[in-house]
């Protein structure tokens, strides 16, 4: 399931790539992309909300809100 993931204070890329980094690292998670600009996570996984906003804040950032993509293709 693709899902969205809004977070608090990602100010540049080396905190984007901290971020990416670390949600790659957890099993059950197939892809993550940052924007820092925007202050959010795309991010492939089947793993519930609750771990992936401890993985975050465990990068030591916070998650706003967890929410699915939506996109033209679901």
């Amino acid at each position: 399931m693709k899902k969205v993931i809004e977070i608090e204070d990602l100010c540049c890329k080396k905190c984007a790539e901290r971020v990416e980094r670390k949600l790659l690292l957890l099993q059950g998670v197939s892809g993550a992309k940052a924007n820092f600009k925007k202050g959010i996570v795309f991010v492939e996984s089947e793993l519930p909300d609750e771990e992936l906003k401890s993985c975050v804040e465990d990068a030591g950032f916070h998650v706003k809100d967890i929410r699915p993509r939506k996109g033209i293709f679901g």
